[in-house]
């Protein structure tokens, strides 16, 4: 059944009870399904029989049977029934609206689902079932255009041809029970329906949900008809983790079917592993690049800023070599010391120029080069100028230059001092 939303047509009533007609839903062997609403705002789908399968008393008296069995359904994968009247003109009933696309619609504007997808799906539909055969009914006519892909889950629609449990199959009054490429093969043979007939259309639903397609092919009802009951079915587009457990529930023995409750714990494990598998072979998120950071923080791509950072004295030995040997004041060759890298990513040239002091450990902050200059700090120090021959170190350039404008500064002020003492006492 079409479930596209259309404008009411001519012949289409406005009122029904008490709800007020909107849209048509869409149409299918037993009447047709519109949106209306109830005085409160209330959507439904309201379902009204045709006027020739009014008319028959038998179908009337079915027809009530099977209100009477939906009202005892329980559970949140069925559209839930809201009112019905079995003495009208034309017999009707309403279920809750349940918005959402079908899975007919869904599987062909999309494609076909994936594996863990097919699994919730169908474990909240064997849920369904539960609560359906609970009830003492079976739906008959399980496919993917009577299952709505609700914000809430899949909800199961369309009880107009279930019956309860033991009643008669393929034809009422003319009229086609089920689809064909979904039905069980004991519904086309005219036998009993049981739980196991919803089982073989789930799997069904499965199938075409996983492939795309039916898993009997396309043809005429006949071709449809002679499939099920004496082929097998295709399943090839099936995932290998769900292909058993559908191929289980398409057994043409009822018997070997299995069961709506353990059809949704087998399908419940199947999703939660499969989705605990995507999570597995999902690329781990990229570390950003020393030199993609947003904050421009540089010191972290040099090593001895790093190890600085961490209160680590002079650049670590590359792997494999011992720690570098101590200067004892002769110039080192390259054999026997760690070469740290550059600013640039090569390595530094480890021999000393000439006049330029020899460093040991890592270049000092700003915070302590004051206390290196004065020879007071206690972090990485900055090694003076080369000592003399006499094993003392010159001074300071910069604290000689104070030093002597001092003492010109005193011996300026001492000897005008002396000029205005003596000029004060006159001649001897």
């Amino acid at each position: 059944m079409n479930m596209a939303m259309m404008r009411l047509r001519r012949e289409d009533p406005r009122v029904v009870g008490s709800f007020r007609l909107h849209r048509r839903l869409g149409a299918g062997g037993m009447g047709v399904v519109y949106l209306g609403s109830d005085k409160k705002g209330q959507r439904v789908a309201l379902k009204v029989i045709r006027p020739d399968l009014a008319e028959d008393q038998e179908f009337r008296s079915r027809f009530a049977r099977e209100v009477s069995a939906a009202r005892r359904i329980r559970g949140g994968c069925t559209a839930r029934l809201v009112a019905a009247d079995l003495d009208a003109d034309r017999p009707w009933f309403a279920t809750q609206y349940v918005p959402g696309p079908s899975l007919h619609d869904k599987v062909a504007d999309e494609g076909a689902l994936g594996a863990a997808d097919v699994a919730a799906v169908g474990a909240a539909l064997s849920e369904g079932l539960v609560a359906v055969h609970e009830a003492g009914v079976v739906h008959r006519d399980l496919k993917p255009s009577n299952i709505l892909l609700s914000p809430k889950g899949p909800r199961i629609i369309d009880f107009g041809i279930a019956w309860a449990t033991g009643a008669s199959t393929l034809t009422h009054v003319g009229t086609a029970v089920g689809s064909p490429g979904f039905l069980a093969p004991e519904q086309v043979r005219g036998a009993a329906v049981t739980p196991a007939t919803d089982v073989f259309s789930l799997g069904a639903t499965l199938a075409y949900a996983s492939m795309g397609d039916s898993p009997f092919g396309h043809g005429s009802s006949e071709v449809m008809l002679y499939r099920v009951v004496h082929e097998e079915a295709q399943l090839h587009g099936v995932p290998d983790a769900l292909a058993p457990l559908v191929r289980a529930c398409l057994a043409k023995d009822p018997e070997e079917r299995p069961s709506t409750l353990q059809l949704s714990l087998r399908l419940k494990e199947i999703a939660a592993r499969e989705a605990q598998g995507l999570a597995d072979v999902r690329p781990p998120a990229p570390r950003s690049a020393e030199t993609e950071r947003p904050t421009g923080r540089l010191a972290d791509t040099y090593p001895e800023r790093a190890q600085r950072r961490q209160g680590g004295q002079g650049t670590p030995p590359p792997r494999g070599r011992g720690p570098a040997p101590k200067n004892s004041g002769s110039s080192p060759g390259r054999n026997n010391r760690s070469v740290p890298p550059s600013r640039n990513g090569g390595a530094r040239d480890s021999s000393p120029r000439a006049g330029a002091p020899s460093r040991k450990g890592p270049r000092p902050t700003p915070a302590s080069r004051n206390t290196t200059r004065s020879g007071t700090g206690t972090g990485a120090r900055r090694p003076g100028p080369r000592t003399t021959g006499t094993g003392l170190r010159p001074a300071n350039p910069r604290l000689l230059r104070q030093r002597l404008f001092v003492f010109v500064v005193v011996t300026l002020v001492v000897a005008l001092g002396i000029a205005l003492v003596q000029g004060c006492q006159g001649p001897g």
